[in-house]
């Protein structure tokens, strides 16, 4: 996975989010890179995130929206790799604000695709998420369509070109900004942990494992392909009581377009998608790329009407599993104070 990275330049759209900051610090410190452009619209998180760069003169900061198209291609010039991790992402924020969920994550992909082309961009992988698999939010939705515009445009837009496009599918990054685990810690001191009900299940990934599959796909893309990591599910209710044994559980309900269970690939996906030791994935059927043996490679075809769910999955984390999830949290955030 290094050689795919090495001597290369990376733009990293979202830098300032909790993923692109982590994937920054991890191609300077093991991918050899030549340089990495940060591209957010937040000009605080830029200011305070290039403290930890000052000494680093492969880390370079763009202020700018993926709305904006000239601004994305003068950001590319040169570039190699784009990570597109930029999104409007929670859920009801996104059911009260749709124009600007829209803009954001089908206009701003739109305009990835588009600057990436013109700037002569080798590989780009687009972050996605569970909530884009048989969407019932806003949120998904935008996703879905993200999703179909990179997955199209390897055949649309970038034919005779050299750009190809690949897009990352994953639930909750364990401690990520706008997630449960730090919404709880801030309401710690109360002894009262929300939770909307509790049959509620959902994905766990780290950090890294997020990371990894990205490295993943971008090692292994021809173009066209969705890549959905394998990763244990927990019961909600079951996280708070390890989170904090001692509090109380206050069931709020469902809010606005979410789910009760969390769903990454669907029945309707399942006649193209294939199985592999440490994730799946969801090929095009446009153009027979299927069935294509550079795109399958050494993956096994999933059964008929297969959906991986979080309610249907082999794989839980429960009981010692699940303190040692919430320890790791609380370790990491020691780390960032």
């Amino acid at each position: 996975m290094r050689a795919v990275l090495q001597d290369k330049q990376v733009l990293v759209t979202g830098a300032t989010g909790s993923f692109g900051r982590a994937f920054v610090r991890l191609l300077t410190s093991s991918y050899g890179v030549t340089r990495v452009v940060c591209y957010s619209r937040d000009e605080m998180k830029q200011w305070e995130m290039a403290k930890d760069y000052k000494n680093d003169s492969r880390v370079r900061f763009f202020i700018g929206d993926v709305r904006d198209k000239e601004r994305l291609v003068r950001a590319m010039s040169g570039v190699d790799i784009v990570i597109h991790a930029a999104a409007t992402k929670i859920v009801p924020i996104a059911e009260y604000n749709p124009f600007e969920c829209i803009k954001t994550n089908i206009s701003g992909a739109m305009n990835v695709v588009e600057a990436s082309i013109d700037a002569g961009v080798a590989r780009v992988v687009a972050l996605s998420t569970d909530k884009a698999s048989s969407p019932s939010n806003l949120y998904g939705a935008t996703k879905l369509a993200s999703d179909k515009l990179f997955i199209a445009s390897n055949a649309s837009y970038a034919q005779g070109h050299k750009t190809k496009f690949a897009v990352v599918r994953y639930g909750n990054v364990i401690g990520s900004r706008g997630s449960i685990l730090p919404y709880w810690e801030s309401l710690e001191k109360k002894n009262l942990l929300p939770v909307t009900d509790e049959r509620m299940t959902r994905f766990l990934i780290t950090m890294r494992q997020a990371m990894d599959l990205v490295l993943e796909a971008l090692n292994d893309m021809e173009g066209g392909e969705i890549y959905v990591k394998k990763l244990p599910s927990v019961n909600i209710k079951d996280l708070a009581m390890a989170f904090n044994p001692e509090a109380s559980i206050v069931y709020i309900g469902i809010r606005p377009g979410e789910k009760l269970h969390e769903e990454m690939i669907s029945e309707w996906d399942a006649a193209t998608t294939y199985e592999y030791d440490t994730h799946y994935k969801i090929l095009p059927s446009i153009y027979n790329w299927s069935d294509d043996p550079n795109r399958v490679r050494k993956g096994l075809k999933v059964k008929q009407g297969f959906v991986y769910s979080s309610d249907k999955n082999d794989n839980w984390l429960k009981g010692d599993e699940l303190s040692a999830c919430v320890a790791m949290f609380r370790t990491d955030m020691v780390d960032r104070k």
